[in-house]
């Protein structure tokens, strides 16, 4: 699914342009499921988008019972899916504020994912949201030979996601995740999982930006010339080779990947390849993500500067 023509302002709702998901989330913050249950029996098998429905509509959801509701009234594989991406949302939302509440908020959503895997064991969506909180009880499973860091970590969990799905974007990316400094491991860890994931992918997979998030996630401003590491060899070829063999690949999409493609516009604007980061930056269209501009900034003056850079129009 081609991103529409770019008419002069953002749209940063994160259901970008599925017009599926983003008119079912009008129903579910209105206390309706009824097409909230046809948009995600839809996505059976295919694991992409539903981690993108299903995590988009958590969000919208977490704040009201409608999944409650909706999985006391009709016990479906899509209602166990979204109680879990919302009982997940919360443990983590209770665990950062250091809620009172986290443990137990943390043992709901693990049954919940429990719940949501028995119902659809084929489905990877549910390990994937447990995957999510492995960092809130550091799970130290060995690394595998081939890491320089050898670092521990939930890698047995991880296998199983695996097991179901190979390339599971969001799985690639909540495991990274656990490595970075913010949630207790390193930046030298985080850049070791993120070269190892990546070197596993196909090289036409959007996984090879693994390594870019994690550049942006080690970015330190107080840093000597900190804003010029993307123009070295290593991240500049990195850029590139996932500009010249998964670009292409993104006008397949079922919804645009507006997230991979603000990271691949962001390291090729930062590297000085403006040519490829307009093409990165068109195939967006109007969509927005706030990573990783608002690493670096506020995100609007962020993402308009990069599009100055590229000669594209900005909203006024």
């Amino acid at each position: 699914m081609a991103a529409g023509l770019f008419e002069g302002q953002y749209v940063w709702h994160p259901a970008a342009d599925d017009r599926t998901l983003a008119s079912v989330c009008v129903d579910v913050r209105a206390g309706r499921w009824a097409r909230a249950r046809t948009a995600l029996a839809e996505t059976r098998g295919d694991h992409a988008l539903r981690a993108h429905r299903s995590l988009v509509l958590a969000s919208e959801a977490a704040d009201s019972d409608l999944a409650e509701r909706w999985l006391a009234e009709e016990p479906v594989p899509e209602a166990a899916l979204l109680w879990a991406r919302v009982a997940v949302l919360r443990a983590l939302r209770a665990a950062d504020a250091r809620d009172d509440r986290a443990e137990p908020l943390e043992r709901i959503a693990l049954s919940a994912c429990d719940r949501a895997s028995a119902a659809d064991p084929a489905d990877p969506t549910p390990w994937v949201a447990k995957l999510a909180m492995a960092r809130l009880h550091r799970l130290r499973d060995p690394a595998p030979r081939g890491l320089l860091t050898a670092p521990p970590g939930p890698w047995r969990l991880f296998a199983h996601v695996l097991s179901l799905d190979p390339w599971h974007r969001e799985a690639h990316h909540r495991f990274l995740a656990f490595f970075f400094a913010r949630h207790g491991g390193s930046v030298n860890a985080a850049w070791d999982v993120a070269a190892f994931l990546a070197q596993r992918a196909p090289t036409d997979s959007a996984l090879r930006l693994l390594p870019l998030v994690a550049l942006v996630e080690s970015f330190d401003p107080a840093r000597l010339l900190a804003d010029r590491v993307w123009e070295q060899p290593q991240w500049r070829s990195t850029a590139l080779a996932v500009h010249r063999d998964w670009l292409p690949t993104v006008a397949g999409y079922r919804f645009t990947p507006v997230l991979d493609l603000a990271y691949l516009a962001h390291a090729l604007v930062m590297s000085r390849r403006e040519p490829e980061a307009r093409a990165a930056l068109t195939a967006m269209g109007p969509y927005a993500s706030r990573m990783p501009w608002s690493v670096f900034g506020d995100p609007v003056e962020q993402l308009s500067r990069a599009r100055r850079a590229c000669g594209l129009p900005v909203p006024p």
